[in-house]
């Protein structure tokens, strides 16, 4: 191959230490510029480049002295590294360009003209060529095995790809920083233990990169078995310690790198268990059964592509780390006005209202200089701008995925808070149900197996109605239809098939996919498959369309043949079989109130073990109770925006006082599908003064909405006609309430701000049960207004009310509030008073309307109540 023949290439040794690598530089230039004066500049340039980067690479891991010898003939330059570690092998990684470390044999790799390694028992010499003609492009390097001590086995149960690739090399990254600090003398961890934690890392990247030559892929999650050594347990405890000492570092900006989010860290908590558990004797337990808090979620395994926010139902945008839009789908961008592609490249404040554009900077910014989350992975009421200037309320669930080459993206679905009618059963153009006689056929053209062929694929009695009890209460144990769906189809691919398919026919009677799910979660994203499909038209002959039609169940021995695919909707059914492998399957419509809402599809990809017909009476009871969970769910949730719809509908507009400043904020629970009874209400009676009012209705459901808009009105008619004290009004509207609607009981504050353009101003004010007021003034001091509290509106009309009055300075802030904002599960009220008081007391400066939204992104989250809001905060014009 023509290698360089001179007797004796000129060589020098370095110490192991960062002086030696541009020491190596300055003497390959040398020694080659005068054994060849006449090398082309950018031959020496090259091997500058890369002899950095080998003795760099031997510094780091091998840490011995290393020895260099460059030479030149006939044009061409041979470099070699040697360090006397041959334990220390190499480990190529396929790094992305922007990653920042793993990128020196990839250098190599790409610029030499030949490379390669060679190993004995005492030296590990790394070497590269370099020819001035170009050159057939050298091989990969070759792949290493681990250790030879390596003798212990540590399995990785469903390793997530991507993941893992953003983790390992943020490991990298935080021990390369560690490095560099303890170069200039900044030594945040003891020399010794940083010398293990490399090492171990190494040795862990290794095996991870053999396991995955030596394993089939077969999809995003693998399980992956490492060659460990036997004693490694006592370094990998080492190297989590000093990534947890990287990690403060990184926090209190002491590296150039960012800290690493929560799921990445979760991830090498588990990581570093498993190997040390497993080493000691434990049993693997699998990443995707391992609890974790919101912010470290979530426990989708894929890698995030933007194919899925495009097929996605629910109003998605994600971005990137530049708080940059580099995907939004159809639905999100029409609740903002805009159009999918024009949002792309935005910056992300676009959407943020102008007075809470300032704190997301800040606390997008503390997120990636912290790595401690807010509000990951849980769901935050917040308004976000519609293209026209308004506000849209919503709720934003935000979570973090990475990209398959180990990026992280910012995934945000909203919700709308003032949701329009979801799917109901029952709609004009709806397909009506099959008579009897046809809910059960085999489809013609494909034989079907006999009834019990495979003994192992016929349900036991009692296991087919376990089956069905499961399959009703995964629908009725959630108001959510798309989660009852995922859980009826896990369901159903662990006990019955390998994958299962649901399609709806939708308000507009538009199909659509609502669910897919496969026995092997790695096999394929099920997204893909989701989502709208081609009309249902009279040309449609295929399984599905007569399903959909009111036939079946039908048994299908494979996919539908080419000859049934007459329509877009035939066509797209058959490529679903033969994108998931099916070799038999059964669809049957699913039926409610004598119509047909949708189809089940279960599916086997199994030759030995194929549905039979005597499982068609299984799938057709199935559907059955699948229909009636749906149409449920359908119904409750038209329920809820009706209620929901009436509740905003009677929340008012705020009245304009030019010495008064007002702002209110209603959110409906997060966590359940109930409408509460909460409102809040503003208004100026005849004598100038401004009532306040806010209250709570008992109840989660329509009757607690229609309640509250009675209450609401009662109070505005008493208040306006009588103009008396707050306790009086309070009085009045429990005797009216008691004897028009006895049952109905409910808390209520109602006061009267008094005062001129000049102040001073007082609050009076009587309360019916409800939480006291919270009273900030502008230097951040809070106090609760608690005296004029008396009974629920609803428990003893005759009962006398008390009255409260309190002085109200200038700037200062009171707010009335309902107990969803506070209330938490084991958590005693005093403790959530507190927590409230000291929020306020951070924002007392703040405008009300910031005031208002982040009391609700930082006390509201996941709340399972209703919200109500009102703050008002009088001004001197001085």
């Amino acid at each position: 191959m023509g290698v360089p023949t001179a007797p004796e290439a000129p060589s020098q040794r370095f110490p192991p230490g960062p002086e030696s690598v541009a020491r190596a530089r300055r003497f390959v230039r040398a020694a080659l510029g005068d054994a060849a004066p006449e090398l082309a500049a950018d031959l020496l340039d090259t091997a500058e480049l890369l002899t950095s980067e080998l003795v760099t690479n031997a510094v780091l891991h091998a840490r011995t002295d290393i020895d260099v010898s460059a030479r030149a003939a006939d044009g061409r330059v041979r470099v070699t590294v040697r360090d006397h570690r041959p334990s220390r092998l190499l480990v190529p990684q396929d790094c992305p360009p922007y990653a920042g470390t793993g990128q020196g044999l990839a250098l190599v790799d790409r610029l030499a003209s030949r490379h390669g390694v060679e190993t004995s028992d005492t030296a590990k010499t790394v070497w590269f060529e370099l020819w001035p003609v170009p050159a057939p492009h050298p091989t990969a390097w070759e792949p290493l095995e681990p250790p030879a001590e390596a003798a212990e086995t540590v399995t990785l149960v469903d390793v997530p790809g991507a993941l893992y690739s953003a983790a390992q090399q943020h490991r990298h990254v935080m021990l390369r920083e560690l490095e560099l600090a303890a170069a200039t003398g900044q030594h945040l961890v003891p020399p010794k233990d940083l010398a293990t934690a490399q090492d171990i890392s190494n040795v862990i990247s290794a095996c991870v990169t053999a396991a995955l030559r030596d394993e089939p892929v077969e999809g995003e999650i693998r399980s992956l078995p490492l060659a460990l050594p036997a004693d490694a347990a006592p370094a990998v405890e080492t190297l989590s310690n000093v990534l947890d000492v990287a990690e403060a570092a990184a926090r209190d900006e002491r590296l150039l790198t960012l800290p690493a989010l929560p799921r990445s860290r979760v991830f090498h908590t588990w990581l570093f268990d498993e190997i040390v558990g497993q080493l000691a004797g434990t049993h693997p337990t699998a990443w995707t059964v391992v609890p974790r808090d919101p912010g470290a979620g979530p426990a989708e395994p894929a890698p995030w592509d933007a194919g899925h926010v495009q097929s996605s139902r629910v109003p998605t945008i994600a971005a990137d780390e530049q708080n940059r839009i580099i995907a939004a789908n159809g639905p999100a961008a029409g609740l903002l006005g805009w159009h999918a592609d024009d949002l792309v490249g935005r910056p992300l404040p676009t959407l943020i209202p102008e007075h809470l554009r300032a704190r997301h900077i800040a606390a997008f910014t503390s997120l990636l200089l912290s790595g401690q989350p807010r509000i990951l992975g849980r769901s935050v009421p917040l308004p976000a701008l519609h293209r026209d200037g308004r506000l849209v309320p919503v709720r934003l669930f935000l979570q973090t995925q990475e990209t398959a080459d180990g990026r992280t993206v910012f995934v945000a679905q909203l919700s709308p808070r003032a949701a329009v009618p979801g799917p109901v059963a029952r709609r004009p153009g709806r397909r009506p149900a099959a008579a009897p006689q046809e809910q059960v056929a085999v489809a013609p053209g494909h034989p079907a197996t006999a009834p019990g062929r495979h003994g192992e694929a016929v349900l036991s009695a009692l296991e087919r109605l376990s089956l069905l009890a499961e399959t009703g209460a995964a629908m009725s144990n959630t108001p959510d239809l798309d989660d009852g769906l995922q859980r009826v189809g896990r369901i159903l691919t662990e006990r019955l098939a390998d994958w299962c398919a649901v399609d709806l026919v939708d308000e507009d009677a538009r199909l659509d996919r609502a669910c897919v799910v496969h026995r092997d979660p790695g096999a394929l994203c099920m997204e893909e498959f989701e989502g709208s499909l081609p009309p249902l038209t009279d040309a449609a002959r295929g399984p599905l369309a007569r399903a959909l039609s009111g036939a079946g169940p039908l048994l299908l021995a494979g996919p539908p043949p080419a000859g049934e695919a007459a329509s877009p909707l035939d066509a797209q059914y058959r490529e679903l079989f033969g994108r998931l492998e099916t070799t038999s399957a059964i669809v049957a419509p699913l039926r409610a109130r004598r119509e047909i809402i949708g189809a089940l599809t279960v599916a086997r990809t199994d030759r030995e073990r194929p549905f039979t017909e005597g499982d068609l009476s299984l799938i057709d009871d199935l559907g059955r109770a699948l229909a009636l969970g749906v149409d449920n769910a359908r119904l409750h949730q038209e329920t809820r925006n009706i209620a929901e719809r009436l509740q905003r509908s009677l929340l008012p507009v705020l009245p304009e006082a030019g010495h008064l400043q007002l702002a209110a904020r209603y959110a409906a629970s997060s966590t359940t599908a109930q409408v509460g009874g909460d409102w809040y209400d503003s208004f100026i009676l005849p004598s100038g003064d401004t009532a306040l009012v806010i209250g709570d209705v008992t109840g989660h459901n329509l009757d607690a909405a229609i309640a509250m808009s009675q209450l609401r009105s009662m109070l505005r008619g008493i208040a306006v006609d009588r103009q008396e004290p707050p306790e009086t009004v309070l009085r009045r509207l429990d005797m009216a309430n008691h004897t028009l609607y006895r049952e109905a009981t409910a808390t209520c504050i109602y006061g009267l701000l008094k005062g001129g353009e000049e102040g001073p101003w007082e609050l009076v004010h009587s309360s019916a049960g409800h939480l006291p007021p919270l009273l900030t003034t502008e230097d951040g001091r809070t106090r609760f207004l608690e005296d004029g509290s008396g009974l629920l509106l609803g428990m003893d009309p005759d009962m006398p009310r008390p009255r409260a009055k309190d002085a109200v300075p200038a700037n200062a802030t009171v707010l009335l509030y309902t107990d969803g904002l506070i209330e938490r599960r084991d958590e005693s009220l005093d403790d959530a008073l507190g927590r409230l008081s000291r929020h306020t007391a951070a924002l007392a400066r703040e405008p009300l309307d910031v005031l208002c939204d982040e009391l609700l992104i930082g006390l509201g989250a996941d709340s399972d109540d209703d919200i109500a809001l009102l703050a008002v905060r009088p001004t001197s014009p001085h």
